[in-house]
């Protein structure tokens, strides 16, 4: 019996990746005019976005063509609460400039990707897309 293909790490219920500080990503001026991403290198702990005016803000492209998605103005003094998620993107679809900063954790985010039999765990769900 071969364990070769054996890959141990932390998983999605690790609680002890979510209680430490995140380690941090930035990415700013983010466009969103072409419809725009950010695939983060690994599991999210928190996100906080900004943006320059009204912005749709999805976990999929499918849920920016439906309605799995939510509306973002913090031009207008709205303020951006930072969202505890566990995700490996942010979809964005608008005419403006967008910001976010995220605390990542050690979870590699195959450990979400190779979930599902269609190996995609978040990417059709009920809510998300």
């Amino acid at each position: 019996m071969s364990f070769d293909n054996y890959k141990y790490g932390s998983g999605l219920s690790n609680v002890g990746s979510y209680q430490v500080s995140g380690k941090p990503f930035m990415s700013g001026g983010i466009d969103t005019s072409v419809r725009d991403y950010v695939h983060f290198p690994s599991v999210t702990r928190w996100v906080h976005i900004s943006s320059s005016g009204p912005v749709k803000v999805g976990l999929s492209e499918n849920g920016l063509d439906g309605n799995n998605y939510f509306t973002l103005n913090t031009a207008d003094g709205q303020n951006m609460p930072t969202l505890e998620l566990k995700c490996t993107s942010l979809y964005f679809d608008g005419s403006v400039k967008v910001d976010v900063v995220a605390g990542l954790t050690g979870i590699d985010i195959e450990r979400i990707t190779n979930i599902s039999p269609s190996g995609s765990n978040w990417s059709g769900s009920l809510g998300i897309g």
